[in-house]
C-alpha cells in the first residue's frame, strides 16, 4: 500500500542541513547583537538534553532517598496545620459503620493529586499496589489503610467541601506570616492574580448549578442548528510573583442559583469577582494587595471596589475599552512630556509613556468618578524567523490602569514585574488542565463532590508547588523538569528504593523550616 502523498513541498537532506545551519548562524549573530547592545537572551525552561546524571544504582538510590528527604520536610511543616484544620470538618456518617476517617480519607484525596493520578480509577489501581501502599503508609502514618475512591466520594458529597479551601488559606496565610514571599512583592504589595476559567463541558445537564449556553452544529446537508450546552466555570485568585512562582489562594464557582432566572439573566465572571473579593478580604483583612486582572475588568465598579478594600491594582486597558480615558490620555500627553523612560529589559527595547491623573466618570448620568492612571509600553526585540533563518524585529504593545500615579522609579515595577506577570495565573491554568492535574475532568457527577475535588486538587498543587521551588528540590526540577520531578518521586514510591529505618528517623526529628528560592 503506497504512502499518502505530502501537502508539504518536500525537501531533501542536503536543503534542510543547509537551512538548519543557517538557522545556527543567525541565532548566533542575534546573540552577538544582543551582547553589544547590552541585552541578555531570556531565559528558557527547556530542560536539560543529556543521559542520567547517576552512573551507579547506589547514587541512583541516593538520589531517591534524598528527594523524598525533602518531600517529607515539605509535608511535616505543612501537614500538621492542615489536618488540624481538616479534623475540625463535621462528619455526618454514622460513626458505627465508618471505616476510615475523614481526615485519613481528605488526606488520600490530596495525595490522588500530590502523585498525579489523572482519574479515580486509576488511583484505585495504582496507589493500592502493595509497594506503594507501603511507602504511602510509612510516609504517611495518618492513612492507616488506602479507602475506594467511591468511598471518599460519597464523604465530599456530604461534608461542607468548602472547608477544605479554607484549610488551605490557612498554610498559605502561614507563609504570610512567616514572610516566605516579601523578598517578592511589588510597590511592597503582593501581587494576585484574579481570573476565571472554564473546568468541564458536557452536552447534557448532570447538575442543575451547570451554566446553560447555546452553541451552533451543522449538519452533513448544511443545515446549522443550536443546542444547549452545560459548562462548570471557575474564578480563580492565585499569587503571581515575577519569579514564577504562582500559589492558588482561593476558587469561585459561578452556578446557576447565583444569576437572575427572572431576567433570564446566569451568573457571570464580574458577579462572581464581588463575591470572590468579598471572601479575599475577610480573610486577609489587613494583607497588602496588588490585584492583577485582564480587560474584562476595566470598569468604574471594579476600581471602587479594590479601593474601597484599600487594594491597588493594574488592569488591562484595550483599544475599545473606556472611551473617554482613551480620549483624556490623547489630549493630556502633550501636557506632561516628561513622563516617559526608555529602557532594556531581557531582550527587549521598551518605551513607556504615562498619563496620570486621569478623571473617569461613570454610572448613570455619569455621577460617580475615579481617578486613574494610564501606562503604556511600546516594545521591541530581534528574534530569528524559523522559515527563512532571517534576524527580524517584533513588536508589541501594552496598556494598563493603575491605581498609583506612575513614576520613572515605578513603572518599571509595578509593569515589568507586576502587570505583565499576570500571565502568571495563566500558566498555572495550563498546568493544571495540561501537565497532570486533570483540572478538566470530572472526578464526580455530584456538584458538592466535584466542588471537593477541585479544592483537594488545588491542595495537592500547593504541595508541589513548595517541594519544587524549595532550594534541594529546584535543582532536580531543573534536571527533570516539574512533572519528571513528581514522576520520579511517583516512581521511587513505587519500587524498592527507601529504607524504612531511615524514613522513621526522619520523622522523629524536629521540623525545619522550608527554604524557598
Amino acid at each position: 500500500m503506497s504512502a499518502s502523498p505530502s501537502r508539504l513541498p518536500r525537501e531533501d537532506e542536503p536543503s534542510r542541513q543547509v537551512r538548519r545551519a543557517a538557522q545556527r548562524r543567525a541565532v548566533r549573530e542575534l546573540r552577538q547583537r544582543q551582547a553589544a547592545r547590552g541585552l541578555a537572551p531570556r531565559a528558557t525552561t527547556t530542560i536539560a538534553n543529556g543521559t542520567s546524571a547517576w552512573e551507579t544504582v547506589a547514587e541512583e538510590r541516593e538520589a531517591r532517598q534524598d528527594a523524598i528527604d525533602e518531600q517529607v520536610t515539605i509535608y511535616r511543616a505543612v501537614l500538621p496545620q492542615l489536618l488540624a484544620r481538616l479534623v475540625h470538618i463535621p462528619d455526618p456518617r454514622h460513626a458505627k459503620t465508618v471505616r476510615h476517617t475523614a481526615t485519613a480519607l481528605l488526606l488520600y484525596g490530596m495525595l490522588t493529586f500530590v502523585f498525579q493520578m489523572a482519574s479515580r480509577r486509576e488511583a484505585n489501581r495504582q496507589m493500592t499496589m502493595p509497594m506503594f501502599r507501603a511507602h504511602l503508609q510509612l510516609l504517611f502514618p495518618e492513612v492507616e489503610t488506602l479507602p475506594h475512591h467511591d468511598t471518599l466520594n460519597r464523604l465530599l458529597s456530604v461534608i461542607e467541601v468548602d472547608q477544605i479551601e479554607t484549610a488551605m488559606t490557612a498554610v498559605v496565610a502561614r507563609f504570610l506570616r512567616q514572610k516566605k514571599f516579601t523578598r517578592h512583592q511589588i510597590a511592597d504589595r503582593y501581587p494576585i492574580a484574579i481570573d476565571g476559567t472554564q473546568k468541564l463541558v458536557r452536552n447534557t445537564c448532570w447538575d442543575g448549578q451547570c451554566l446553560e449556553r447555546q452553541v451552533s452544529s451543522t449538519a452533513a446537508d448544511g443545515t446549522v442548528t443550536k443546542r444547549p450546552q452545560y459548562y462548570v466555570y471557575v474564578l480563580e485568585a492565585t499569587l503571581a510573583f515575577a519569579n514564577g512562582l504562582t500559589i492558588p489562594l482561593m476558587s469561585e464557582f459561578l452556578s446557576y442559583t447565583e444569576g437572575d432566572p427572572v431576567r433570564n439573566k446566569q451568573d457571570c465572571e464580574l458577579k462572581a469577582f464581588t463575591r470572590l473579593t468579598a471572601r479575599l478580604k475577610a480573610r486577609f483583612p489587613r494583607l497588602p494587595i496588588l490585584v492583577l486582572l485582564d480587560g474584562l475588568y476595566a470598569n468604574g465598579p471594579v476600581m471602587a471596589r479594590c479601593r474601597h478594600y484599600h487594594w491597588q491594582f493594574m488592569i488591562v486597558l484595550q483599544n475599545g475599552s473606556l472611551p473617554s480615558v482613551w480620549e483624556e490620555v490623547a489630549g493630556l500627553k502633550s501636557l506632561q512630556p516628561h513622563h516617559q523612560l526608555d529602557r532594556t529589559w531581557g531582550d527587549r527595547t521598551q518605551h513607556f509613556w504615562w498619563v496620570n491623573a486621569i478623571d473617569y466618570a461613570y454610572g448613570e448620568h455619569e455621577r460617580h468618578h475615579q481617578t486613574v492612571h494610564v501606562v503604556i509600553c511600546e516594545e521591541h526585540w530581534d528574534t530569528v524567523d524559523s522559515a527563512t533563518a532571517a534576524i527580524v524585529v517584533q513588536r508589541s504593545r501594552h496598556a494598563w490602569l493603575s491605581s498609583a500615579p506612575l513614576t520613572r522609579e515605578a513603572v518599571h515595577e509595578r509593569c515589568n514585574l507586576g502587570a505583565r506577570h499576570r500571565w502568571g495565573i495563566e500558566s498555572h491554568f495550563l498546568v493544571e488542565k495540561k501537565h497532570g492535574y486533570e483540572y478538566e475532568h470530572c472526578f464526580s457527577q455530584n456538584w458538592q463532590a466535584m466542588k471537593g475535588y477541585h479544592f483537594l486538587m488545588r491542595l495537592g498543587h500547593l504541595l508541589n508547588i513548595l517541594a519544587s521551588h524549595t532550594t534541594r528540590l529546584a535543582q532536580l526540577v531543573g534536571r527533570l523538569g516539574v512533572r519528571g520531578l513528581i514522576r520520579f518521586l511517583r516512581d521511587t514510591c513505587s519500587g524498592p528504593w527507601l529504607d524504612p529505618a531511615h524514613i522513621l528517623a526522619l520523622r522523629a526529628l524536629p521540623c525545619g523550616q522550608i527554604r524557598l528560592e
